[in-house]
């Protein structure tokens, strides 16, 4: 009982506090991994920004996440859709590190 009462104290605070920070610090991790991806296996869109040679060095990290980045970049967009991260559904921390909550 007490617990349940502290983990939501504690995310009103966070929600409060530091939900726009940790919204904010997504964005722009998404756009520099965009810009990063894009530096290095832009090739595979048509744009060759990085010789083959260090691309291929990187190639081992960025395997995993090739199919969701061709994804993110190449769906249709409209005018409106400016950032791309705002859609992610926000999970109450307490979930998030594994702690079931008691009801």
């Amino acid at each position: 009982m007490m617990k349940q009462r502290w983990l939501s104290i504690r995310e009103f605070l966070f929600g409060m506090f530091g939900l726009e920070f940790t919204t904010h610090a997504m964005e722009m991790r998404g756009s520099l991994e965009s810009l990063f991806m894009l530096s290095t296996v832009g090739d595979m869109l048509g744009v060759p920004v990085l010789p083959p040679y260090y691309s291929l060095r990187l190639l081992p990290y960025v395997v995993p996440r090739i199919t969701t980045w061709k994804r993110r970049v190449l769906r249709p967009r409209e005018f409106t859709d400016e950032h791309d991260y705002h859609s992610k559904v926000y999970k109450p921390v307490h979930q998030a590190q594994g702690v079931e909550s008691h009801e």
